[in-house]
Formats: structure tokens, sequence, C-alpha cells
């Protein structure tokens, strides 16, 4: 009887269940997104092969449970026909998440799909010394909890305030969930903080004469990791405003996380074993030959 590598069949996305036999297989789902057919697909793999039924995970991926060890071969051909592959596994860049961004969001301000499927194809199943997570979320209501991520995106917009077409009737200042933003009427001025702005755009989504003007960008938060120990991503950089430069910034980090993570160390545990200012200025490198300074 031929030798069943488990460790290949984990980074193939089939993980051993406690049943002897039996594996949970996982789905690569990019942003969340599968089409109908996928989803049929899908259904038709879990009747025929598993038990009736999927599990949804908490990283908006799907799970096929009960595939028996003689079914791998014929369960990936199957799903094959749709389109579908199986998900990563152990130490490498897991499931790309995102929310639905702005293509179906009115909150939104970036295009998560889209990014999300760039994420994918650049960076998806990379060696890495311990899982890496990577969530897109395009608003500042943070849908994807981008600060458990070990990288989180999340949409912002620089705003700044044009005197000419203002009719100073407060809305700005009301809905500014941090109160960054302040009016003088005896004087006609606004002013906002920009230490206390978090770049949520609400200014320039409400205002009704387009006083309030923004430019689209991303905030980038590094080290976010749940589990037996808990922490939150921290944002090192200003916003930036080319998606090109968040790529860069991606690249960056990833060859970080190879360069000098010890093999089972998370990401986190990385970076403050070697240093956040290391870390930080290894990404102001990666960006600075097309962009000669950061946007404050």
């Amino acid at each position: 009887m031929k030798e069943v590598n488990y460790n290949e069949l984990k980074k193939g996305g089939f993980m051993r269940q406690v049943q002897k036999g039996y594996f949970s297989m996982r789905l690569r789902v990019v942003g969340g997104r599968l089409s109908a057919e996928q989803l049929k697909k899908i259904y038709e793999v879990a009747n025929k092969y598993g038990r009736g039924y999927i599990h949804l995970t908490a990283r908006q991926g799907v799970e096929i449970p009960f595939i028996k060890l003689e079914d791998i071969e014929a369960v990936k051909k199957e799903l094959s026909e749709a389109g579908i592959e199986p998900g990563a596994c152990g130490p490498r860049v897991r499931t790309i998440t995102a929310c639905q961004g702005s293509s179906i969001c009115p909150n939104g301000i970036i295009d998560t799909t889209e990014l999300a499927n760039e994420c994918d194809k650049r960076y998806y199943a990379q060696e890495l010394p311990h899982k890496f997570k990577i969530g897109i979320t395009g608003c500042g209501n943070n849908c994807l909890k981008a600060e458990e991520n070990d990288l989180g995106i999340k949409g912002a917009v620089k705003p700044e305030w044009e005197k000419s077409n203002c009719t100073f009737c407060g809305l700005c200042q009301a809905v500014c969930p941090t109160k960054a933003i302040q009016i003088d009427e005896k004087n006609k001025e606004i002013t906002i903080d920009r230490d206390k702005c978090t770049y949520c755009g609400r200014c320039v989504k409400s205002c009704p004469t387009n006083s309030w003007k923004g430019k689209p960008g991303y905030l980038l938060y590094f080290g976010g990791m749940f589990g037996n120990n808990i922490a939150l991503g921290k944002q090192i950089l200003p916003i930036l405003f080319s998606k090109e430069d968040v790529h860069k910034v991606i690249q960056a980090t990833l060859e970080f996380y190879k360069k000098y993570g010890k093999q089972g160390e998370r990401f986190r545990n990385t970076i403050e074993r070697v240093g956040w200012d290391i870390f930080k200025k290894e990404l102001e490198k990666a960006i600075e030959n097309e962009r000669g300074d950061l946007d404050e």
C-alpha cells in the first residue's frame, strides 16, 4: 500500500478529520465570491462524495467534509470543471478575504474585488514561515476587520475642504466620528485635525454642496493576529494613493517575513523580534524609487 503524505495533502487543501480515512477539503475562494455555477458544483460534490453539507469558515472559505482518501483525485477533477481549485493550508499565504467594496456597497471607497483578485494572483499560497492572512475592507466601517489580519487593507479618503461652495450647514461636523472637524461660524472657517482624522470619508460623502473633496486611497495594517495570542495590526505608513505602491508594500512585507521569520513564528512575532523600525524602513525603501516622499 502506498504511503500517504499527509503534509502534501494538507498543503493541497485536504485536512485530516478525527474520523480515520476522511478529509475536509478546503476550497480556493477569492474575496468571498463564488458563481451560481460553482455553488451548484460544490453542492453536487458534497452530495456525491461528502455527507451532503459544507462548512463556511470564518474567513469566507468553503470546506467539504467527509471526503474519502480514495476519492480525492475524483473530487479535484469534478470541481475543476467549474473552475474550483483546492485551497491553501499550512505555512503560506491563505485565502484573500474582502468585502463587496465600491462596486456594490454605497459606503465602499475602493474596489475590493479587483484588489482581492490581484492579490490572489500575485501572492496566494506563497511559502512562508507560518500562515499569513490578507484581508481587504472597503471603508472605515471595517467589515473585514483589517487590523485582525497579518496584513490588512482598508479603503480611505483624504478629505480637503473648499470654502467657495460651503454653506456651513454643519453636516460634516455632525457625521465626523472622531470630532476632527470644527466649524467657526463667526469667521466662516472650517478646520480639520489631521491627527484625529481616520480618513473615513463621511464628510465627503455627506456634503450637500460638494465642498468636501476626497482622494481615495489605502490604509495598511501590519501584524494583526487572532487565536491563542491576540494582537491588532498597526498602521505604520501614511495613506497610500497608488495601488502599485500597495502591491510594492505587500511584496516587501512578504520578503521581510521570508528573510527574518523563523519557521513556525507568526508574522507579528517576527516584527516584534526584529524591530518595527527596521520593518518600516524596508517598506519605505520598497516604494521610494518611484515616489520621492510619502504623503503625510
